[in-house]
């Protein structure tokens, strides 16, 4: 009988260890606190009564403030997500042209609680027009082109889908009569390498036939006295035609109000198809839907 009851305590002392681990381990995390009076600020870079959607560098100063928040996530509406201490982040958006976005900031607070706050934003990104482009377009601050009168094909139109004049070429000096001669456009850069355009069409501007109405006239091809509209800013991007690298530096812009750059085409944007210190040859698709080319040279 002895020997039996000394059997079970060793039994038992050898499970001891087994229930001890078995026991329930509890953890405390606090109070779990969602942060309070929560706010969201923004500001985008440039914005002025010219500017109102920013200056082109995308830039927007964002700064979210909330009573017990520990940190802060940042969903800039992009795709893009941040976590932040601070609450405060400078963000630079990165798709040209002026789009909307939903800024959206998470509060954390302790425990893990959360509460959200989110903003719309219209912000101006310029596109980062490549240095060789910018650099022949405009020098080191503004170039002032003219027609290039004394090349072949100065003035000239071809199907749609072409990127030559093969219909119409105009000889050298052979238009004079029409008066874009003497038309002075100035390109110039700002210090965000923003690019303008000025032209001085000397009061008169040379329209096809086809582009007349565009412009607010009627009647045929000819001489009319538009205003060209002052300084202007462009718009650049990459160009959407199919043109390809070996006929074009694939780089287009967009002239607001009529568009005017020397002729009347009736069109605002143009393709740049060549572009050096001196030279620029300009492509687009006239109110008639066929595509037109100027050539241009530095005055």
């Amino acid at each position: 009988m002895k020997q039996y009851n000394v059997s079970i305590v060793k039994w038992l002392l050898l499970l001891l260890p087994v229930f001890v681990a078995c026991e329930k381990t509890e953890y405390s995390f606090g109070d779990i606190t969602a942060p309070t009076q929560l706010t969201l600020n923004t500001t985008v870079e440039g914005v002025d009564a010219a500017n109102p959607n920013g200056n082109g560098t995308g830039k927007v100063q964002i700064t979210a403030k909330a009573d017990k928040a520990l940190s802060y996530k940042i969903d800039f509406g992009d795709g893009t997500v941040q976590m932040i201490t601070g609450g405060s982040v400078t963000y630079k958006y990165a798709t040209p042209g002026i789009n909307e976005y939903t800024i959206t900031v998470s509060a954390v607070g302790t425990g893990g609680a959360v509460t959200n706050l989110s903003k719309k934003v219209k912000v101006f990104v310029a596109f980062e027009i490549p240095t060789a482009i910018l650099q022949n377009l405009t020098g080191t601050g503004t170039k002032v082109w003219m027609c290039d009168k004394d090349s072949d094909g100065h003035f000239g139109v071809g199907p749609s889908d072409g990127f030559a004049p093969i219909w119409y070429a105009a000889p050298a000096n052979s238009r004079a009569a029409d008066g874009f001669y003497d038309d002075e456009i100035s390109f110039s850069k700002d210090a965000t390498n923003q690019v303008s355009i000025n032209v001085d069409n000397k009061g008169m501007t040379f329209m096809i036939g086809a582009a007349v109405s565009f412009y607010g006239y009627s009647g045929a091809e000819g001489q009319y006295p538009l205003a060209t509209g002052g300084v202007r800013k462009l718009a650049f991007m990459d160009a959407t035609s199919a043109s390809t690298p070996a006929i074009s530096t694939r780089i287009q812009f967009t002239a607001p109000g009529n568009g005017i750059v020397c002729i009347g085409l009736g069109s605002r944007t143009y393709e740049i198809l060549e572009l050096t210190a001196t030279k620029m040859t300009l492509r687009t698709i006239g109110a008639d839907g066929l595509s037109w080319y100027q050539k241009l040279k530095v005055k």
